[in-house]
């Protein structure tokens, strides 16, 4: 099994499209984590420009001619030279039964008009920063991780991540064990990074929803945290619809306020997809 830097370094087949696709890219290299999970790289469009927490328009040309498009987290940090993904396979869904089945040499569309909430730009100044994902929610972390703007704003940066079984959270695993070692923002990880991993169907060292660890005070008595609070954390949250209104009713009844890109406040909130 690959990791992720061994991914970047995957060569590109050579491949001839079957036909030019409008905003299209080339796929770099494909991994598989589970039957239900996958991450891809593709080239970068030499004027694209993102900041690290966002997301763009992924697809593939549908079978009436026309693109079939889904929002996809950015997971690459914002200086890469290439763009990384992660994925789920919905076998009947109508974009990733076919996106599952990319390779290297292989073209998807991507629209280069990054957007979404995920940013520092819409947080206020705090002590710590909390990271919290369900599956595929990862992504958009799995870029903030290896932003270096990420250390500079926060003395401690707190990932978690909640998936049902234990081969779900290797890709987190992969991501924090790289981000630990990374020439860029290694130094400053290993000092302030501290992750999470949770499942609730399958047997591990830590089971249970990320809200009601949450409510029932063992994250923090994990963590050693006794001073959650408005002053100084702030959060980011992405996973199911249910999942984030379920957190954003919890940390707003810690005190803390959710903020936009034009209005920064103490916590956000991904709107635009379910991961």
């Amino acid at each position: 099994m690959m990791t992720m830097t061994e991914q970047r370094h995957v060569k590109t087949e050579a491949a001839t499209p079957i036909r030019a696709l409008p905003d299209a890219q080339t796929v770099t290299a494909v991994h598989h984590y589970t039957d239900d999970l996958f991450s891809f790289r593709v080239t970068r469009p030499a004027s694209l420009r993102f900041r690290s927490g966002e997301f763009v328009m992924i697809g593939l040309m549908g079978d009436n001619g026309k693109p079939l498009l889904r929002a996809y987290s950015i997971a690459s940090p914002s200086w890469d030279e290439e763009l990384q993904f992660y994925s789920i396979k919905v076998q009947d869904g109508p974009l990733t039964s076919k996106l599952q089945h990319i390779k290297p040499g292989d073209q998807v569309i991507l629209r280069p008009k990054p957007v979404g909430t995920l940013v520092h730009d819409a947080l206020l100044p705090g002590k710590r920063i909390w990271f919290f994902a369900t599956g595929t929610g990862i992504a958009p972390y799995a870029s903030l991780l290896r932003e270096p703007e990420t250390y500079e704003r926060f003395d401690e940066v707190i990932l978690t991540h909640t998936c049902r079984d234990v081969a779900e959270l290797k890709f987190g695993e992969e991501l924090i064990a790289e981000t630990l070692v990374d020439p860029l923002v290694g130094d400053e990880a290993r000092q302030k990074l501290r992750y999470v991993a949770t499942t609730t169907r399958e047997k591990s060292p830590l089971m249970g929803r990320i809200t009601t660890l949450l409510q029932d005070g063992t994250l923090f008595e994990k963590l050693g945290i006794t001073d959650f609070g408005p002053e100084t954390d702030r959060a980011m949250v992405c996973g199911s619809i249910g999942l984030n209104n379920d957190l954003k009713a919890i940390l707003e009844g810690h005190g803390l306020k959710e903020g936009a890109n034009s209005d920064p406040g103490a916590f956000v909130v991904e709107k635009a997809f379910v991961g």
